[in-house]
């Protein structure tokens, strides 16, 4: 019994581990053109997949959660925050890589 035990522990990592190999990361992501920086601070999916909607998921949470430290440290809003934070990551988007721009779409 305990054999069996430690068989499905040993298991359910090795596939926990593979998933994550093959997990996108945010670079490419961005480079493959299927992510890019909305107007509002954070990321939009330009080509809809499970795993695109869940780096979009756990990266916007993750800023979410920035800006509002943000804003509260500095007495403003999170739009605030989120608008100054769209205007930087549109700067630092290299040339070729996507950024919504009025609805649409488009490669700096």
């Amino acid at each position: 019994m305990k054999i069996i035990t430690t068989l499905k522990t040993v298991l359910i990592a090795a596939i926990l581990l593979s998933a994550a190999a093959f997990a996108i990361e945010l670079d490419s992501a961005k480079t493959s053109g299927l992510v890019g920086e909305q107007e509002n601070g954070y990321l939009g999916a330009i080509v809809i997949s499970a795993e695109v909607t869940t780096l979009i998921n756990d990266i916007n949470a993750k800023r979410k959660a920035k800006y509002l430290e943000l804003a509260n440290k500095n007495g403003i809003t999170l739009n605030q925050v989120e608008i100054l934070a769209a205007k930087k990551a549109y700067e630092k988007t290299e040339a070729g890589l996507y950024l919504r721009s009025n609805g649409q779409w488009v490669k700096k």
